[in-house]
């Protein structure tokens, strides 16, 4: 079935997210050691993110939840798909700005 690829390339995705969230997470520890990053939360609500956190990692497990439960029915695939990638992409983006400047 064409969704089995497209779950697994959003599997790889997010392993690619957690190997990244970990990374920029121990940067985080490190300013934050160094009196830097005080802030509460990485994203918003408007960002869809229902968790909140000041580290990457709790962001890639809410993911990661929400892909075993992604429904297989044609119907519902879609807009789960949707909201999913867009949620995934924001991750990822961030995750790689955030790399970029703590060069």
């Amino acid at each position: 079935m064409p969704h089995t690829r497209v779950l697994e390339q959003l599997k790889e995705n997010l392993q690619t997210a957690y190997r990244k969230s970990i990374d920029a997470d121990s940067k985080l520890d490190e300013l934050k050691k160094a009196g830097h990053a005080k802030f509460n939360t990485i994203f918003t609500q408007d960002e869809g993110f229902s968790t909140r956190s000041n580290r990457f990692k709790p962001y890639v497990e809410e993911l990661a939840s929400e892909l075993e439960k992604i429904p297989t029915d044609p119907e519902q695939l879609p807009a789960a798909l949707e909201q999913f990638v867009r949620k995934l992409g924001v991750l990822l983006q961030t995750l790689q700005a955030f790399k970029d400047q703590a060069k």
